[in-house]
C-alpha cells in the first residue's frame, strides 16, 4: 500500500502542503509507505485539447514534469490531492495537472484507487475547490475517502485551524484502518 500526497500550491511549504503532510505523516507513522510531491516549481503545460491521447493512450506533451508525477499516481493506492483556493476554485497549476489526466481517462488507467481531496482558502471559496478535486477523483473512478477543508493565508496559518488538523488526522486514521483491514 502506498499513499501519495500532491500539493498543487505554488508555495512549496505552504498551507496546502501542511494539510496534505499531516495525513501522510500519520500514515507513515503507522508503517504505510508515503510520498509527497509539490507542484511548486514544476513545469506543467495545459492540455492542448488535441485528442491525440485517444490514440496514443498517453498525453503527447513531453517537455514538462507531468509525466513523472502521473507515473507516481499510477503507482499509488491512495491519492491525497490538495489545492489552494484561487478565485473560488483550484489554482491554475493544479487544474493543468488535472486536465492532462484526460489522456488516461479513455482506458480508465486511474480507476480503482482511493482518493482524498484537500482544499485551503484564506476565508472563502474552498467548497468549490473541493468539488473540483472530488470531480477529478470521481471521473477517474477513485473511491472517495473524504475531504479536508482548511483556512489559512500566511504560511503555517492552517495549522491553527484545529478543525482542519483534526479532520486530516481522522482521514489518515481512515486510511490506516483500510490498510489494516486489507492486511488483517
Amino acid at each position: 500500500m502506498k499513499v501519495l500526497g500532491i500539493s498543487g500550491s505554488m508555495r512549496k511549504e505552504g498551507n496546502t502542503a501542511s494539510l496534505v503532510k499531516i495525513i501522510l505523516n500519520r500514515c507513515n507513522e503507522a508503517g504505510i509507505r508515503t510520498e509527497f510531491v509539490s507542484l511548486a516549481g514544476k513545469k506543467i503545460q495545459p492540455c492542448l485539447g488535441c485528442e491525440k491521447c485517444r490514440e496514443k493512450k498517453w498525453c503527447i506533451i513531453e517537455n514538462d514534469d507531468w509525466d513523472d508525477i502521473i507515473r507516481k499516481v499510477l503507482d499509488c493506492d491512495v491519492l491525497v490531492i490538495g489545492s489552494p483556493t484561487y478565485y473560488f476554485d483550484v489554482n491554475g497549476h493544479t487544474k493543468n495537472f488535472i486536465d492532462r489526466t484526460y489522456s488516461l481517462y479513455h482506458d480508465r488507467k486511474l480507476a480503482g484507487r482511493k482518493g482524498v481531496a484537500v482544499g485551503v482558502h484564506a476565508n472563502k471559496g474552498v467548497t468549490r475547490t473541493i468539488q473540483t478535486l472530488e470531480g477529478f477523483l470521481s471521473t477517474h473512478e477513485f473511491s472517495s475517502l473524504g475531504s479536508v477543508k482548511g483556512t489559512g493565508f500566511k504560511e503555517g496559518d492552517v495549522l491553527n485551524d484545529a478543525e482542519a488538523v483534526q479532520k486530516a488526522e481522522k482521514t489518515a486514521d481512515k486510511i490506516i484502518r483500510l490498510v489494516k483491514t486489507r492486511h488483517g
